[in-house]
């Protein structure tokens, strides 16, 4: 398991509001809402290169 570096993430109160309220409707916590928008966003922006793991879920032969 990959070690997660904390940081700092200033929002608007508006913003934090939106993301709370859609984390709740996914029972998710702000924390793993933000984080799952992100993977999101770098997966469908080519900015994510793949894991292995990822390759065997999509019927894919392993690199």
């Amino acid at each position: 398991m990959s070690q997660k570096k904390p940081f700092v993430l200033r929002l608007n109160p508006d913003m934090l509001k939106a993301l709370e309220r859609w984390a709740e409707d996914e029972f998710r916590s702000v924390n793993g809402q933000i984080e799952y928008l992100l993977q999101q966003a770098l997966k469908e922006n080519g900015r994510l290169t793949p894991k292995v793991d990822d390759a065997d879920t999509k019927g894919e032969e392993k690199g």
